[in-house]
């Protein structure tokens, strides 16, 4: 008779389970993890129809997810002009040059990317700095904040943009002293003035793109993702289903905009099965520290007439989450600046008075915070009291930081600090925020242990130490605090009896080595619902 499929021994498991933290040996039955224990109590389990895999002492850990990802962006940006990390304007004009060079004339040159702080001068990008290269073609270059776009002419041409083009609500058309539109346009409502005039990819097209993502992300041991794109992104998640592609369990958030359409179709948190499952309303109250645009109680730092720009107003957030959380949905709020986070925290606060009306526990609707980049002092403790999710990005810290020192000053000793929410027993779940970031999740871990860039900079302890973490602290936000904030922590998270067999071989253990090292990690295999999906043993 069988009774469990598979057995990894002699390996290195890190279980993330309390009551029994480390173990040689896994039994897996169907897509379950059976049993966790010992090389000899495990292999007593096996019969002569059972799989026996000899790990050679590698490390286990269990399956990691990325709970904050623009999937379908992250999917498409991966075949367009790359601006990640460019050191110069120049280079970034160079590469726009190249793809258009090979592109027909007509054809849209898109790209990400570009941050402007890293350039010599620190400057925004203009139109002018593309016309003279891409004069046959429209242009559109996204920001590495997703928050603020960088087009040429062409584009501002073909989607009628002019001097007398009004902003339009939560965004901002840049221009000269003149009032001619610079080709630099700030927040989403702006950037989509220009965007609605960009070839849309079909659903079999990004269900391509998303296959050759997932090949990535399950080589960087992700199993899991939290999707915060377009209702298209959903559409492709499940072209891979039916073709029996899908390889990465989603959480798939939903957009303020198609928030009646869902209710409307009575969907409610949790809807879905253990591959594709809904979450949360999903809505930004504010813009990025990149194009300045986060908002802010007091202002940026030599720009005194600047707090950032409020995407949404207080009392339309209130009242969507709270028509959300009586439907059945929890809220999850973009908020990057101290003012914005402020404004969440208060209509959660209200939503939660509701909810307790209603007789609801505050695990019923497990409201999240997207990125809490900055928080103000005296509403540091307001996370832990609403029982709100801190969803964080440890490579934001050290990527933004030196923008971060320059704009906010003293503010930054609270920013991308999930230390302080730790303390105070508040559940974080991280991500990268991709493809603001990258995605593979080891090098978030090494920011959150270590608070410094792969070069070392800042410095051997790293930007303001006292935020750092430990590793078991940084797996349980890609792991079980993932888990939680998907409504999944009784299967996802640990290597335990009755859980999902998702788990990552891995080539070193996390808690043996110096931090540095972390950035070596290497993936031997990746597999989820009892399948190796990458690599294996």
């Amino acid at each position: 008779m069988r009774l469990i499929d598979r057995v990894i021994y002699n390996a290195n498991i890190i279980t993330l389970d309390s009551r029994q933290p480390r173990a040689s040996a896994i039994a897996i039955r169907d897509n379950r993890i059976f049993a966790v224990g010992s090389d000899d109590d495990m292999l007593l389990l096996a019969s002569a129809e059972t799989t026996r895999e000899n790990a050679g002492g590698a490390t286990i850990i269990p399956g990691l997810t990325d709970a904050h990802i623009h999937w379908e962006q992250t999917a498409r940006g991966l075949q367009q002009v790359n601006l990640f990390e460019v050191p110069q304007k120049s280079i970034a004009v160079e590469r726009v040059a190249a793809r258009a060079a090979t592109t027909p004339a007509g054809e849209w040159v898109t790209g990400y990317g570009w941050f402007q702080d890293i350039w010599d001068g620190a400057a925004f990008p203009s139109a002018a700095d593309l016309d003279a290269i891409t004069p046959n073609h429209p242009v559109f270059m996204t920001a590495k904040s997703f928050h603020a776009g960088w087009v040429n002419s062409y584009a501002l041409r073909l989607a009628g943009i002019t001097a007398s083009t009004p902003d339009p609500d939560g965004g901002h058309i840049v221009k000269d002293a003149d009032g001619n539109p610079t080709g630099l346009l700030l927040e989403l409502s702006a950037m989509d003035l220009v965007r609605a005039y960009i070839p849309k990819f079909t659903p079999s097209q990004v269900a391509d793109q998303m296959k050759y993502a997932q090949e990535l992300a399950l080589s960087y041991g992700l199993t899991g993702i939290h999707d915060f794109d377009e209702p298209s992104a959903l559409v492709g998640i499940q072209i891979l289903r039916e073709r029996g592609e899908l390889g990465l369990r989603t959480l798939k958030n939903i957009n303020k905009d198609w928030l009646s359409a869902a209710l409307d179709s009575g969907l409610r948190v949790g809807f879905g099965d253990d591959w594709i499952r809904i979450g949360a309303l999903k809505m930004f109250a504010d813009g990025a520290l990149g194009p300045h645009t986060a908002l802010m109680i007091d202002p940026y730092i030599g720009e005194p007439e600047n707090y950032g720009i409020r995407t949404i107003e207080p009392e339309e957030m209130t009242e969507l989450m709270s028509r959300a959380s009586a439907a059945g949905l929890p809220s999850t709020v973009h908020a990057i600046g101290d003012r914005a986070i402020h404004d969440v925290l208060d209509a959660i606060e209200i939503v939660r008075g509701q909810e307790a009306k209603r007789g609801e526990a505050p695990s019923t609707r497990r409201h999240r915070i997207e990125h809490v980049q900055v928080i103000h002092p005296k509403d540091v403790h307001r996370l832990a009291e609403l029982k709100v999710i801190a969803s964080m990005q440890p490579l934001h810290a050290t990527s933004d930081m030196l923008t971060s020192d320059k704009v906010w000053g003293d503010r930054s000793r609270l920013a991308y600090n999930p230390r302080v929410q730790l303390d105070q027993g508040v559940i974080c779940a991280f991500g990268s925020d991709s493809p603001v970031e990258p995605f593979d999740p080891f090098t978030g871990i090494h920011a959150a242990v270590t608070r410094q860039r792969p070069d070392g900079s800042p410095g051997p302890d790293g930007w303001y130490p006292e935020a750092r973490l430990t590793v078991e602290e940084t797996l349980h936000g890609y792991t079980t605090g993932a888990a939680y904030a998907a409504g999944m922590e009784d299967r996802l998270g640990k290597l335990a009896p009755g859980f999902l067999a998702d788990l990552v071989v891995i080539n070193h253990d996390l808690y043996n080595i110096l931090p540095a090292e972390i950035l070596k990690t290497k993936v031997h295999g990746t597999m989820v619902d009892g399948v190796w999906r990458h690599g294996g043993l």
